[in-house]
């Protein structure tokens, strides 16, 4: 991914300390923090606290996000903020690149892991863990149903 290198994280300093105000009155929630990434994690939280957080969260972050080049991303009882010219997609094609691998394999339980079911070589395994709408090939239920598979490939 070195066609990244040149992107800025001064956002990060705006934005980080809106996550952990949110965090600190919200028990369970925590902070991810990646290269090019910041992420607000509340599955741990009691739910009506964090949809009124959530809510309050996403108005600050639109508003300080408007004019700068990063995104808002909903996912699985997460908020990410992130470059927009970052997706799983394109990480996964600059890695890939032109090399063939013997196998390969995508999961994902979540909608921004449509990106990288699409850039997938035709011979790789896609598996869309959950319900909703996807590019990947085959589907499983839950995250035990992946762990059974893993284990099971695995062994062979």
């Amino acid at each position: 991914m070195g066609n990244h290198r040149n992107l800025s994280n001064d956002w990060k300093q705006v934005i980080k300390p809106v996550l952990e105000l949110h965090t600190d009155r919200t028990p369970g929630s925590f902070i991810e923090e990646k290269e090019y990434s910041l992420s607000w994690h509340y599955r741990r939280c009691d739910p009506d606290l964090a949809a009124t957080r959530l809510s309050e969260l996403k108005e600050t972050l639109m508003e300080l996000t408007a004019n700068l080049n990063i995104g808002l991303l909903d996912g699985n009882k997460v908020i990410e903020v992130k470059n927009t010219n970052i997706t799983k997609g394109k990480g996964a094609g600059a890695w890939l690149g032109n090399n063939e691998f013997d196998f390969s394999i995508a999961i994902g339980d979540d909608w921004t892991d449509e990106d990288l079911f699409k850039v997938m070589p035709d011979n790789a395994i896609t598996i869309k863990v959950g319900p909703g709408a996807t590019a990947a090939k085959y589907r499983m239920d839950s995250v035990d149903d992946v762990r059974s598979f893993l284990k099971d490939i695995s062994n062979r």
